[in-house]
């Protein structure tokens, strides 16, 4: 006579995704950068619109779809000129990098004075002569950039700021690529093609305070259970004087911090009209600048910021694909 085996599950709640905090912040830090060779930034950032989908046209030797025209859902953001807010020279020690000078540029916008206080008598020009000794020295440069918010239409005015890194080998030629930036909008389209992979780093939607069975789906106990049917039952093997961190407690649900390798742009553009919905998108509006379309879902809600940066696994680019058409129909229900 056989005998039923045990059953087996996998565990409750992936470690990929470990501690379950919340972020600290409702944009994202980026602490890994892909090598390059090419003196440029290598990252962007947009506002989450919502989504749309796209059809194409497949043209790929090795697809099961070739010849066929296919849609693929593509997530929209915003994407308004970035402008430089400081040059930062790092110098590697035994504890990782450090900073070692910054050259805050003198062509800020008045509303960064929301976001931070402003030096009203900042020597620029003799600071740009102490940097200029320093870059010969250093190990890394990188540069501050803020955001405009003031060219969206929802409302949002404080300017977010975060650091991008600068492709390249060479330190000088970092530190002159940054000094022509300054002054500048930078736009998406300097950096960034369509059929580009991308990583995208965005800090989910929020849920709040939530129970083990929410958080990691364990299932109700029995109605006769002398204990509450939403309670874990077991709390492990050590039982209560030893308690692993692998057992489901109640805590934070969303607002993490994730990150997303080798997701395609399929379409970038700066003819906003091309692309907006009719009635506007959903919770968000009309589009007013550049945008960029990402294939399949980003995290976040609608108007949270959105990092985008070359792709630190090196995925080859998309070829043999032609882009047809962008939906446009209303969601306004």
């Amino acid at each position: 006579m056989a005998t039923k085996g045990r059953s087996r599950r996998s565990r409750r709640g992936s470690l990929q995704f470990w501690p379950r905090k919340r972020a600290k912040r409702i944009y994202p830090v980026v602490h890994a950068w892909a090598e390059s060779n090419n003196v440029s930034l290598l990252g962007f950032a947009g506002y989450k619109v919502g989504m749309s989908h796209v059809a194409i046209k497949d043209s790929r030797a090795n697809s099961v779809t070739k010849g066929d025209i296919i849609v693929w859902p593509a997530s929209i953001l915003e994407c308004p000129p970035l402008k430089l807010f400081s040059i930062r020279l790092y110098k590697k020690g035994d504890y990782g990098r450090k900073l070692i000078g910054e050259l805050v540029s003198n062509k800020l916008d008045k509303e960064l004075g929301r976001k931070l206080k402003l030096a009203k008598d900042y020597k620029f020009e003799d600071k740009l002569k102490e940097i200029e000794n320093l870059a010969n020295s250093s190990d890394d440069i990188r540069v501050a950039v803020y955001t405009q918010p003031k060219k969206l239409g929802f409302g949002k005015k404080k300017p977010d700021i975060f650091e991008i890194a600068i492709g390249g080998k060479n330190a000088k030629d970092k530190f002159n690529y940054a000094k022509e930036l300054i002054g500048r909008e930078l736009r998406v389209g300097e950096f960034f093609k369509q059929w580009n992979t991308v990583d995208i780093h965005a800090v989910t939607k929020g849920f709040g305070f939530g129970g083990a069975i929410k958080r990691y789906g364990y299932n109700l106990k029995s109605h006769k259970s002398e204990k509450k049917r939403r309670a874990i039952g077991n709390l492990g093997s050590e039982g209560e004087s030893k308690i692993r961190f692998t057992v489901g407690f109640p805590g934070q649900i969303g607002f993490h911090k994730r990150t997303e390798y080798n997701k395609m742009i399929v379409g970038i553009g700066d003819k906003p009209e091309s692309i907006n919905q009719k009635g506007g998108f959903t919770k968000y509006g009309n589009i007013k600048n550049d945008y960029v379309l990402i294939k399949g879902s980003v995290s976040g809600a609608v108007k949270r910021l959105v990092r985008f940066n070359e792709p630190i696994r090196g995925r080859k680019n998309i070829a043999n694909v032609e882009m047809l058409s962008i939906s446009t129909r209303s969601r306004q229900s």
